[in-house]
């Protein structure tokens, strides 16, 4: 062999290492049926999803994050509670309604925690606020825990409460204060009659229900009420509404989204999100007008009762005295007097409120109840700025509590800038006390002027004026802390919260979003489409076997001799008994192609040996032995067949002839040629079998017995056909091979391993063998199979060697074409 011949076969041997897709395609297409189940047992269970799974809808709601400033008691003097204007008080409000608190808020107005259910055709469904009746619980007793009680109408005024336990035991909750403890409970079935309205104090359940007006029910209709764990319930609405800018050019407008089961349910819970932020958002704005209400209502107190003082001690003065006439001149002086009380009593007012207020920040830590300077006539601005800033950081520092862990970097910021600001006005405080009795004191200086001009009048002239002065001073106090009193109602009942709806939630129809039917038989479509041909892909890496002529010629540089395809028959002379069948035609078209291999080898007139061998048993190659072996008898060539698989004999049974002496005796010496042959009922074909199996018959077939044998057959015959053990398994094989003219090494598609074709290849490369040949049994002629060889060969149902294709007229066959075979031919003709 050339080393041209030897790169070709590396070559080949090199690409029979690459992925075949064309076979891997061909593959699938030749297991379509497999994919198309696989696609309808997916769309099947796509459907079974969809039937059972709820209907799932989301809905929305709009709110918006106003930013007002509101003023307090004065015209001029205007308190901020915009703290970080609207952007920054709209991320709270985002923060807010994502916290374990507010939720706990809504879960707990709406009573989240208990669902109203009926039994549906695959589950329990939550009908809401459909249910046929109320449930009024008693929230300081514990409610049965995540098992539906059932309630089934008896009548227009009695029910039955039902249901069962598996244990004595079993967990109840208190919704008052959220605890959880064990009850005591009747194992088994429970049932019990109740009228309508009747209070039920159960271990499990305690309430009252009640049917609903103009709701009729059917008698044995079911219900069911099942209450759930209340913080799971939270947890499960803090995960579940989503909040988000309703847009990048309206960031202080918000969107409200929540996915559920139930619209009615999901409308009810983002309007009451809505309704219980803006309460909460307002009561935090009316803080501060709070505690001035309260802060001038203790004040009001105070003089209330010095104003009660100061009238009762005139009463008694004028009871026991005459009255006085006063003189025009001490009018004027008492006059002048009031107006200076009045101040003095209004800035003694002013230094109260900056001692308070300074104490109040010294050892206090909660600046949120800081009533307004300006209830008390305080207009100084670094004094208003100052108090509003520290309101403001205490508000804002309240609402991280909510969200963030104590001891977090935001608080620390908010408490740095609270202390700096509370320095500032403790600064201010001080400067501002220092001005007040500055002016107290020039008060004080014109008050003691005037007093002195009452001295010459009479002593009971000087104590009514007293008198007097002290219910003018308290009189004048009470007014101006009454007035200021309503200006503060006035402001907080004008308030309006920051957080306002623009688009509550409405169930509009729509909001359906899942189950996404079609996504969901698209995802079937897909998985029944793909999961097959994973698994083809996996089977196609792993198979190892040979299926096809183009993977024959791929693996492998030796020609293809011929195709022989599969043919159920009683035994192996399939050509001597169904001469016209395909599969007798195979076999004529191989002897035919055997001829060109022995037109190249120099005639010296004595007859031919062909060596049939195999990777391993079960290949069929004793079957094709005998067939070619019978198909050149038939042909009038004087053929003998000689069994040498001496490990294990089979040729024999076929002719009914025996198998106590063969090739074994003759080799030993114990018999002679004409002992061990034997005559076949077919013309021309003699039968030389194998013989007791020796236990040496390697051996045996190197000895010069071998030799002389071959030798002597080739003298009287004209064909002489070698039926040799598999070369895959023994080497005997290989032995016999210096005895071929040519060589057949079966190919049984569908069984025989790659890896067996490397093996004859190397044989093949390093001139072991020569003259050898493939010939392909089990052959199928299926195009997604044999792409690019099979068109080339073509008997009757594709059996054959390269000379077109047979009509299945001309062949026998033991199968009636198919329909489909049929209908082929029908359409063709057309």
């Amino acid at each position: 062999m050339s080393d041209y011949d030897f790169q070709d076969i590396d070559a080949n041997e090199a690409r029979g290492m690459t992925f075949d897709f064309k076979g891997f395609l061909f593959k699938v297409l030749n297991l379509w049926k497999l994919v198309l189940l696989s696609i309808g047992v997916a769309l099947i269970v796509a459907y079974w999803v969809n039937i059972r799974k709820q209907n799932i809808y989301r809905l929305d709601s709009l709110i918006t994050v106003e930013s007002e400033q509101n003023p307090f008691f004065t015209a001029n003097t205007s308190i901020s509670f915009n703290w970080g204007g609207v952007s920054g008080k709209t991320g709270k409000i985002m923060t807010s309604i994502k916290t374990r608190t507010h939720n706990e808020k809504v879960v707990d107005s709406l009573q989240s925690y208990m669902n109203f259910l009926v039994q549906g055709k695959y589950r329990l469904v939550d009908i809401y606020k459909d249910a046929p009746f109320k449930v009024l619980i008693n929230t300081e007793k514990g409610q049965l825990l995540n098992q539906p009680i059932g309630i089934r109408f008896l009548d227009e005024t009695h029910f039955e409460l039902f249901l069962n336990f598996s244990s004595g035991s079993r967990q109840v909750q208190r919704y008052l204060d959220k605890a959880k403890y064990s009850v005591t409970v009747p194992k088994g079935a429970f049932k019990q009659t109740y009228q309508f309205g009747q209070p039920i104090e159960l271990s499990f359940f305690s309430g009252t229900i009640t049917k609903r007006e103009r709701k009729k029910v059917l008698p044995n209709s079911e219900f069911f009420i099942r209450f759930s764990n209340f913080d799971g319930i939270v947890n499960a609405y803090k995960n579940a509404i989503k909040i988000e800018p309703f847009s990048k050019q309206s960031s202080s407008v918000l969107k409200l989204s929540l996915i559920g089961n139930n619209k009615a349910k999901i409308v009810d819970y983002l309007n009451c999100t809505t309704a219980i932020l803006s309460r909460t958002e307002l009561e935090r704005k009316n803080l501060y007008a709070s505690n001035t209400i309260k802060f001038i209502d203790s004040s009001l107190n105070a003089v209330n009762l010095n104003l009660k003082g100061a009238t009762d001690e005139m009463n008694a003065f004028r009871k026991q005295n005459k009255i006085f006439d006063v003189s025009q001149e001490m009018k004027l002086v008492t006059a002048k007097l009031k107006k200076f009380d009045v101040q003095k009593e209004a800035e003694n007012t002013k230094i109260d409120y900056l001692n308070s207020l300074e104490t109040y920040l010294k050892t206090k830590t909660d600046y949120t109840k800081i009533a307004a300077p300006t209830s008390v006539g305080i207009e100084e601005r670094n004094i208003l700025s100052s108090v509003s800033k520290i309101t403001g950081l205490a508000i804002e520092r309240q609402n991280l509590e909510y969200t963030v862990k104590e001891g977090n970097v935001l608080f620390k910021d908010i408490d740095r800038k609270i202390e700096s600001e509370k320095n500032v006005l403790l600064e201010v405080l001080d400067g501002t006390k220092k001005t007040i009795r500055q002016l107290l004191s020039t008060i004080n200086a014109n008050i003691y002027k005037l007093e002195a001009q009452l001295t010459d009048l009479p002593e009971e002239q000087q104590e009514y004026l007293k008198i007097q002065r002290q219910m003018n001073i308290s009189q004048e106090a009470y007014d101006v802390f009454l007035a200021k009193r309503s200006e503060a109602a006035i402001v907080k009942a004008a308030n309006v919260s920051d957080i306002v709806a623009i688009d509550e939630a409405k169930d509009i129809g729509g909001g359906l979003i899942g189950p996404n039917k079609s996504l969901n038989y698209m995802m079937a479509l897909m998985i029944g489409f793909f999961a097959p041909l994973f698994m083809i892909f996996v089977i196609f890496l792993l198979d190892n076997t040979i299926h096809g002529s183009d993977e024959v010629e791929r693996l492998s540089k030796i020609p293809i001799l011929g195709l022989v395809g599969k043919y159920n028959y009683k035994n192996n002379l399939v050509v001597y008994e169904k001469p016209k069948s395909a599969v007798s035609e195979s076999f004529r078209s191989i002897r035919s192609s055997l001829q060109f291999i022995y037109k190249k080898q120099a005639q010296d007139g004595l007859g031919r040996t062909l060596m049939i061998t195999s990777s391993v048993s079960g290949e069929g190659k004793t079957f094709c032995s005998i067939n070619i072996a019978t198909v050149y008898a038939l042909s009038g060539k004087k053929t003998i067949l000689l069994g040498l698989d001496l490990r294990k004999p089979k040729i024999f049974g076929d002719f009914n002839i025996g198998n106590d002496k063969g090739v074994v005796n003759y080799l030993i010496g114990e018999s002679d040629l004409e002992t061990i042959k034997y005559k076949a009922h077919i013309e021309n074909l003699d039968i030389i079998p194998s013989g007791p199996v020796p236990p040496n018959p390697s051996e045996l077939l190197m000895g010069a017995s071998m030799k002389t044998l071959i030798d002597k057959l080739r003298q009287t015959y004209d064909m002489i056909v070698l039926d040799t053990p598999p070369l895959g398994l023994v080497t005997d094989a290989l032995e016999l091979t210096q005895y071929a003219d040519a060589s057949i090494f079966m190919v049984r598609l569908d069984y025989t391993k790659k890896g067996m074709l490397s093996l004859i290849n190397a044989k093949h490369k390093i001139g072991e063998v020569k003259n050898i040949s493939f010939v392909l049994n089990f052959y199928k002629h299926k195009t997604n199979h044999n792409y690019g060889y099979g068109y080339g060969y073509g008997y009757g149902y594709g059996y054959g060697y390269g000379y077109g294709t047979y009509g299945s007229a001309y062949h026998e066959t033991d199968e009636k074409p198919s329909i489909l075979y049929r209908l082929r031919r029908f359409l063709k003709r057309l």
